[in-house]
Parts: structure tokens; C-alpha cells; sequence
């Protein structure tokens, strides 16, 4: 290193989430489903066998620092690039070094931070060495890599979904970014609900929880000697109230909202939106809710509804928040405003019901399959008549035993 490489070395100030990354797989927090006992990545990265690889998931879910850290597993040499500031020119480059490396009996990991910002020409650059295994690959995105990724890229490599860090992992995170402020720069008084807040203040982002816990450590009432963090403070920070939303909360707003719905309310159903996205509530679940009121408060009176929440799922999906908000209020509206009808909700459930207590019948056989050999011999399907042939036609498709039950009352 020259001296100006030593005076930006020691004049730099680098973030605490970078500080904080893990060093081992082992220290890696979240993403309880890829790191299980008998998972099939686990099982891949354990058996030391190479295989190109894109991550797929929310910032600060931890694409970047598994990437490092399956390089680092497998004794690799790990060229990273970034597709906002790189192309074809330091792709080449990438290959050479890695060229070189193979020289040396080393394999050599070339990531690629939002490999979704690389054009089409860009991404089929990177095949021929892929194919040659000159290279392992691994990308790293935030949109869905069926859209945003070349096809003949996606058959090569191995597709990992990230899930945004869950609560349990990310206070453990913040835990341990206060831990690490406080050995190094002293103690500090936190109230009591500043972890809780934090967690739901970042939805799932990590590095969005780190940078919080640092700045709001500096931030913090300084007096004789002493720091204390309130909630006013990170409060201020954060640009956020502290929404109250708790296990209860989670279920008697969920109830709120789905009896607005129910109850044609667009307003009250708006409002208990909104709360559930200001408390952190997973996008998934709200969109759900929306599906089930679709089929069961307003069904056959408006079927359009279905599609509307089906729609919004998906679209929460793709977009997550903030842009998921827009969709989300779409269908909302819709299916606060649609006609409602119940008919069919209670129609499989007398259904069920009736099954349950008794009345599990078998089928008539003129409605019994007749399309093997011996069905005649049986006298399966005789007397059915073809409903195209003569629709006006009478025949019972229920059990005798129920022959004139009516589930619908339309």
C-alpha cells in the first residue's frame, strides 16, 4: 500500500453493518430455511462442490455476506463486481484473473451485486465461461429473476429465495451492533421498547437496522460520561412513530380489517391498512386476507373480486413495499365496495359438515366411471344420459339418500 492508500485506510469510517458482517457460516443470522438440518443448498455448500448461484431476495437479507462467505468456505479466489459501475470490459477482466487463478490450482467465485441492472448482451457474456467453468457465478437481485434475468442464464445456475430477516434473527442483529458500540465506545441506557421498534422500523433489512442502531448511538443524551437512547430519539431519527402492534394487535387488526371489508367500508378497511403496514405487517399476510374475503364474504355476487386479490398478491410479491402499498389499496377498495354473497362459503362448509355427521354416501352408479373393460359388467354408467346430447333432460347427480338436497339456495 502507498501512503495515500494508508491515509484513506485510516480515515475512512466504515459503517457497522459492514463492520458486523459475518465471518462464518455459522455466524450467518436468518434464512432459517436455506441453513436447516438436510437442506438441499446447505447440503451443496457442505459438499465443497462448486455451482453457479443468484440469490433472490430483499435488501439486507444477507445475498452479499453469503456470497462472501461461501467464497471464503470454499478456499476460493472472489472477484466481486457491482452491475451499477461494471460491464463487458470488467467481466473480461474477471475471466482473465480468474484464468490465472486456475493456473494456480484456484477456483475463483466472480459475484454480481443487481445482476438485474446488466443488459441482455451483458448477461450472455457471462455464459461461454460459465459453460467452460472457467468461472462460478453467483448473482445477487432484488427483482424476480424469472423477469429480469436471461433465460439461458437461469438454466445454468442454482435460483436461492432470501426471505427478508425474520424478528427472532434481526433483534439478535441489533443486539449485537449495540454490544459491538458499546465495547467500543462505552455504556449506554436504552429504553426498553428501542429493539422492538428497530425490528419493525426495518421491515426485514439488516443494514437498515445496523445504520439505525449506529446513528442512534451517537445520537443519544450524553451526560456525565453516560449515553441514553429514548424513543423520542430514535424516533426523530427514524422519520417513524412507534406503532403499538403487538401478538393481539396482529390479530384484532387483522379482524378489523376483514370486517370492513365485509361490512363494504372502504374508509375503516383504508385505515386498518395502513396500520398494519405502519406496524410492519408482512404484505403476504395482509393480501391473503383480501383473497379470503374475496371467496368468502363476496364469492359468486361479484367472482371478479378473486382476481382483483389474487392480482394484488402477486403484485405485492414483485413490488414488496413501499410500491406494494398501491396495489394493496387497489384491491382493498374493490373488494370493500363489491357486492357481497356468502352462498358459497356456506355451501361447502354444510357440505363438510353434512359429510362429518354421518352422511358420507357413495356414488350412483350411473355416475360412476365406465371407461374400462369390465365398468358394464358392473352396470357402471348405465342409464347416465350426456347433458350436451339432452340438457333438458332429468337425472339426479347427488346420492339417493340426499337425492333432493340443496346446498345453494339459488
Amino acid at each position: 500500500m502507498n501512503l495515500f492508500d494508508v491515509l484513506e485506510e485510516q480515515n475512512k469510517q466504515t459503517p457497522l453493518a459492514e463492520l458486523l458482517r459475518p465471518k462464518t457460516l455459522g455466524e450467518f443470522l436468518g434464512q432459517n430455511q436455506m441453513f436447516g438440518q438436510n437442506n438441499a443448498i446447505l447440503n451443496l455448500l457442505k459438499s465443497k462442490r462448486l455451482f453457479s448461484l443468484l440469490l433472490w431476495g430483499t435488501p439486507g437479507c444477507g445475498k452479499t455476506t453469503l456470497a462472501r462467505l461461501i467464497a471464503k468456505e470454499s478456499g476460493c479466489k472472489f472477484i466481486e463486481l457491482s452491475a451499477t459501475s461494471s460491464g463487458v470490459k470488467e467481466l473480461k477482466q474477471a475471466v482473465e484473473d480468474a484464468q490465472s487463478a486456475l493456473r494456480n490450482d484456484q477456483k475463483t467465485i466472480v459475484f454480481i451485486d443487481e445482476i438485474h441492472r446488466y443488459s441482455k448482451t451483458q448477461q450472455d457474456a457471462l455464459l461461454p465461461h460459465i459453460e467452460r467453468g472457467t468461472i462460478y457465478f453467483i448473482g445477487a437481485t432484488t427483482e424476480n429473476p424469472s423477469f429480469q434475468v436471461i433465460p439461458a442464464l437461469l438454466s445454468r445456475t442454482q435460483v436461492a429465495r432470501l426471505n427478508p430477516i425474520d424478528p427472532e434473527n434481526m433483534l439478535k442483529i441489533i443486539r449485537k451492533g449495540f454490544k459491538h458500540l458499546i465495547e467500543t465506545y462505552g455504556k449506554i441506557t436504552l429504553d426498553n421498547e428501542i429493539g422492538d421498534f428497530i425490528v419493525k422500523y426495518a421491515n426485514g433489512d439488516a443494514r437498515l437496522a445496523l445504520n439505525l442502531v449506529e446513528n442512534s448511538y451517537f445520537a443519544s443524551d450524553f451526560k456525565e460520561e453516560q449515553r441514553f437512547l429514548t424513543m423520542a430519539i430514535i424516533e426523530e431519527l427514524a422519520q417513524s412513530k412507534a406503532i403499538k402492534y403487538d401478538v393481539q394487535e396482529h390479530y384484532d387488526i387483522a379482524s378489523a380489517f376483514q370486517k370492513s371489508l365485509r361490512g363494504s367500508d372502504a374508509n375503516a378497511a383504508i385505515y386498518w391498512l395502513a396500520k398494519m403496514i405502519s406496524a410492519g405487517e408482512d404484505p403476504r399476510f395482509i393480501a391473503r386476507r383480501l383473497i379470503v374475503c374475496a371467496s368468502e364474504d363476496i364469492g359468486k355476487a361479484d367472482p371478479n373480486a378473486l382476481n382483483i386479490a389474487l392480482n394484488a398478491h402477486k403484485a405485492v410479491e414483485l413490488l414488496g413495499f413501499p410500491e406494494g402499498r398501491i396495489p394493496l389499496a387497489q384491491a382493498v377498495e374493490y373488494v370493500a365496495k363489491a357486492p357481497k354473497s356468502n352462498e358459497c362459503y356456506m355451501a361447502i362448509d354444510q357440505a363438510l359438515s353434512d359429510i362429518q355427521s354421518g352422511q358420507d354416501y357413495g356414488v350412483p352408479s350411473h355416475l360412476r366411471d365406465s371407461h374400462y373393460k369390465d365398468a358394464k359388467k358392473y352396470g357402471f354408467g348405465e342409464g347416465y344420459i350426456y347433458s350436451h346430447n339432452n340438457p333438458e333432460a332429468k337425472q339426479s347427480f347427488l346420492p339417493d339418500e340426499i337425492k333432493d338436497k340443496k346446498y345453494f339456495i339459488n
